[in-house]
């Protein structure tokens, strides 16, 4: 079993505007809605206060996780360590009473205003540290989201401004409003999308990056081959049919290389990522503590420029097969 001592998470900067986290955040989605059922209500306040023992201190939540039942449970999980620890919340969904799916983006200013008085009182704080919009609502213009969270900020019940799946323009635009601490969207040996130019974006507005789904939704992590029969994975185009043959296939490149570095595929997937850059900051989220315990343990792990070739050479981007979401998830994507 990992220990505290051997393997606690160092911290970053995330972004320049004096936000803090830990190297490695806790993606906290599965926890409420998992892809195929999420753990018991004990068993996740245990895993989040072994996250906190191994130093992590960046928690991500969202009020569409569950809905609404994820931020409850995170800030009850983390509630006597607020003052040692990041919680991450995001607005900008459409969610209905008695809902389970929301019924499109809605990030007027008055609903972002909505949504954060009552992400406050789910997680029990009087500060939301980083609030994200989800989802970019074409219907809005950015200015005045960015100025809504501005006006949050100013009043103290945030601290800290994020966007979440954003193309250059949109990301520049909103900054020129109020600055952005962290955009946070899909990046990992699979989906490698960033690397095209909002990466570059970012690193020039000092604005940090969230890598969510650093494990490609597990697949990285061996999940390719072991889909329940409710795992809503199954209606993506990249785990189906002869795409999910041909992505095994590299899953199966990776895990050589990952034995012989006597390490799992998923810690190889996880510090290719962290080897990127200290202003990248991955959010694996699991349901087991050995998982944790395990993605954790990726952060001391050293690649020289010879391993970092080997391991992209292996998952060559113009290889994966399938797109990352289904018809209905693409149309959230702001392209």
């Amino acid at each position: 079993m990992i220990t505290c001592m051997e393997k606690r998470v160092k911290t970053v900067a995330l972004g320049t505007q004096g936000l803090t986290v830990s190297r490695l955040g806790l993606g906290c989605m599965n926890l409420s809605m998992g892809y195929s059922g999420p753990p018991t209500e004990s068993e996740a306040l245990q895993l989040l206060s072994r996250a906190v023992a191994l130093g992590i201190s960046f928690f991500d939540t969202a009020e569409m996780y569950g809905p609404f039942r994820n931020e409850i449970l995170v800030g009850k999980g983390l509630h006597g360590v607020r003052d040692r620890v990041v919680i991450a919340t995001k607005f900008g969904f459409d969610i209905r009473a008695n809902e389970t799916r929301p019924c499109g983006v809605n990030s007027r200013p008055e609903h972002v205003r909505a949504v954060c008085d009552a992400s406050l009182k789910r997680l029990g704080t009087d500060s939301i540290d980083l609030f994200y919009q989800h989802r970019v609502d074409p219907l809005v213009p950015i200015e005045d989201v960015a100025g809504a969270v501005g006006e949050l900020v100013r009043e103290g019940k945030v601290r800290f401004f994020g966007l979440s799946e954003a193309r250059p323009d949109t990301i520049r635009r909103a900054h020129s409003v109020h600055p952005i601490s962290a955009l946070q969207s899909e990046y990992s040996l699979w989906s490698r999308g960033p690397e095209h130019d909002v990466l570059a974006v970012c690193r020039e507005l000092g604005i940090g990056f969230v890598a969510y789904s650093p494990l490609g939704r597990g697949f990285l992590a061996g999940a390719g081959r072991e889909l329940a029969a409710n795992d809503y994975r199954r209606s993506y185009p990249r785990w189906q049919g002869q795409a999910l043959a041909t992505n095994l296939t590299l899953a199966d490149a990776l895990s050589r290389i990952a034995q012989e570095k006597s390490c799992t595929p998923a810690q190889l997937a996880l510090a290719w990522l962290l080897h990127q850059g200290t202003d990248i900051v991955p959010i694996p989220g699991t349901r087991r503590i050995s998982r944790l315990e395990e993605n954790v343990a990726a952060a001391a792990l050293r690649l020289s420029p010879d391993d970092l070739v080997r391991i992209e050479r292996s998952i060559p981007p113009e290889a994966v097969q399938g797109d990352r979401y289904d018809a209905a998830g693409a149309k959230l994507i702001d392209r």
